[in-house]
C-alpha cells in the first residue's frame, strides 16, 4: 500500500509538472507558427535587398522632373516653417514647387501668418516656389490633398504634414524610384525628433526604427507594404489623378494604399517602394494619454477601414494573392485579432492559474520578447541605421519595450471596440465632425 500510495504521489506531482509546463508554454505555438515566420519573411527581404544594392551599380541617368510638394497645414503656427526651409534646401536640381494648405484660415491666423513671412526667403532660392491656399471653411485634412492636387504643376506629388522636416537629399533620393513607369508611390524613413523628451517618445523612437524602417523595407521589397503613412507620400500624380485622388474620411492613407492595392491584379508590374535615404523627422505624443488618444484614432481606424470602407475589396481576385495573403496575415490577423486573443488570453489564465504559473509564463513569453527586439534592434542598427550613433541610445529602452508593446496591443482593443460602439472615426482631429459623418461609412 505504501508502494502504491508513493505511485500514485509521484504521478499527481509529475501531472501537475506537466499541466505547470503545458499552461506555460500555451502562447508559444502562436508566437512560432504566427509572428516569427512573419519577422523571418520580412529579415530575409531586407537581406536579400542589402545584398543586391551591395552587387548592383546604381543608376546614374539624369532624372529631376519637377515636383509638388503639398503640405497640409493646420494649427501649426511657427513650427510650419522649418518643414518649408527643409524643402527649400533641398539637394535636388529639378524646381520644387511648395504649396501649403491653410486648413480653416480664420481661426489658423497664426500658421498663414508665418507662411507669408517666409514669401521673400523663398525668392533667394534658385527652382523654387511657394503657393499658399487659404481655405476659408476647415474641410480636413483630405479636403486640403485635393486642393493641393488639383493645383500641383509637378510630375511627382509630395504628401506632407505641417509639423514634419526632412533630410535634405529626401526629395532626390525619393525621385529617383519615379523612373521606373511601374512605381506608383514612395515612403521612407520617419525618425522621431523629438525621442529625447521623456520615456514615451523614446519607446516611440524604436518602434518607428524596428517598423517604419525595418519593416516597412522588407515588405516593400515583396512589394506587400503595409501602408504609405498620412504625413509623409510620395506619387506618380496622374495615377492619384486616375484613381480619383483621396477619399472624404478618416484613415485616409491606409484607405488610399488599399485603393492602390486593388489594381495589382490588373497590373501586376505596379509598386509601390520604400526608399531609405528619403529620411523624414516628425513630432510623437510626450506623455502616456496623448500617446493613447493617438492609438485610439490609430488603432479603431484600421477596423473602420477594413470592416466598412474596403470590406469588399479586399479579395486575391482584386489585389492579387501576395498582397490578399500579407493583408489576412499582418492587417487582420495581427492588427485586429491578435489584441483580442492576448486580452482573452491574459484574463483566461489570471483566472485559471496558480499565481507562480502564470507569472512563470509571463517572464517566458517577456525573454522571448526582449530577446527577439533585441535581436532586430541590432540587425537594424549594424545593417540599416545611418544614425548609428544616434540610435545606439535605445539600447537602454528596449527592456521596458516589450511591456510598451504589451501595453499598445491591450489598448488596441479598446480602439477596435470604440470604433465599433461608437463609430470613433466620426471623433478625429483630421476633420470636422459634418465631414466625417458625410463621407462613405
Amino acid at each position: 500500500m505504501e508502494s502504491l500510495h508513493q505511485t500514485w504521489s509521484l504521478f499527481l506531482i509529475a501531472t501537475s509538472r506537466y499541466q505547470d509546463a503545458e499552461y506555460a508554454f500555451m502562447l508559444i505555438p502562436f508566437v512560432l507558427f504566427f509572428e516569427l515566420p512573419l519577422y523571418f519573411v520580412n529579415w530575409m527581404s531586407v537581406f536579400r535587398y542589402l545584398f543586391k544594392k551591395s552587387v548592383e551599380a546604381p543608376a546614374a541617368l539624369p532624372y529631376y522632373p519637377r515636383v509638388t510638394c503639398a503640405i497640409t497645414c493646420y494649427a501649426e503656427g511657427e513650427a510650419v516653417k522649418s518643414t518649408v526651409i527643409s524643402l527649400l534646401e533641398q539637394i535636388y536640381p529639378g524646381p520644387i514647387e511648395i504649396i501649403a494648405m491653410v486648413d480653416g484660415v480664420q481661426k489658423n491666423i497664426a500658421t498663414y501668418q508665418a507662411l507669408k513671412k517666409l514669401i521673400p526667403v523663398v525668392a533667394k532660392y534658385s527652382k523654387r516656389s511657394l503657393i499658399i491656399i487659404p481655405k476659408i471653411q476647415r474641410g480636413g485634412r483630405v479636403s486640403s490633398l485635393n486642393a493641393g492636387l488639383s493645383r500641383a504643376q509637378g510630375e511627382i506629388f509630395f504628401a506632407l504634414d505641417g509639423d514634419t522636416s526632412f533630410d535634405n537629399q529626401m526629395v532626390n533620393s525619393a525621385v529617383s524610384h519615379f523612373r521606373n513607369p511601374n512605381i506608383v508611390a514612395v515612403t521612407g524613413p520617419m525618425r522621431v525628433r523629438n525621442a529625447r523628451k521623456t520615456i514615451i517618445t523614446r519607446l516611440q523612437s524604436l518602434e518607428y526604427m524596428l517598423t517604419m524602417q525595418v519593416g516597412k523595407l522588407g515588405f516593400a521589397k515583396l512589394n506587400v507594404i503595409n501602408n504609405i503613412p498620412g504625413a509623409f507620400g510620395i506619387f506618380r500624380k496622374s495615377f492619384v489623378q486616375k484613381i480619383g485622388g483621396w477619399n472624404t474620411g478618416t484613415a485616409e492613407d491606409l484607405d488610399l494604399t488599399l485603393r492602390i492595392k486593388r489594381y495589382h491584379r490588373r497590373y501586376p508590374h505596379l509598386r509601390i517602394e520604400f526608399e531609405p535615404g528619403a529620411v523624414s523627422h516628425t513630432d510623437v505624443p510626450e506623455n502616456l494619454g496623448d500617446f493613447l488618444k493617438q492609438r485610439l484614432r490609430w488603432d479603431g481606424d484600421l477596423w473602420y477601414i477594413y470592416s466598412n470602407k474596403h470590406k469588399y475589396g479586399i479579395s486575391a481576385a482584386a489585389m492579387g494573392w501576395g498582397n490578399f495573403i500579407f493583408l489576412l496575415w499582418y492587417g487582420i490577423l495581427f492588427q485586429i485579432v491578435m489584441p483580442f486573443s492576448i486580452v482573452i488570453y491574459t484574463v483566461y489564465m489570471v483566472v485559471k492559474l496558480p499565481l507562480h504559473t502564470f507569472l512563470f509564463s509571463m517572464i517566458l513569453v517577456y525573454i522571448f520578447y526582449v530577446g527577439l527586439i533585441t535581436l532586430q534592434y541590432i540587425f537594424y542598427l549594424a545593417l540599416i541605421s545611418d544614425r548609428k550613433w544616434e540610435d545606439c541610445e535605445a539600447v537602454l529602452i528596449l527592456p521596458v519595450y516589450p511591456l510598451f508593446q504589451f501595453i499598445s496591443r491591450i489598448w488596441s482593443t479598446v480602439a477596435i471596440m470604440n470604433q465599433i460602439l461608437n463609430k470613433g472615426h466620426l471623433d478625429s482631429a483630421m476633420a470636422p465632425f459634418w465631414v466625417l459623418k458625410k463621407g462613405k461609412q
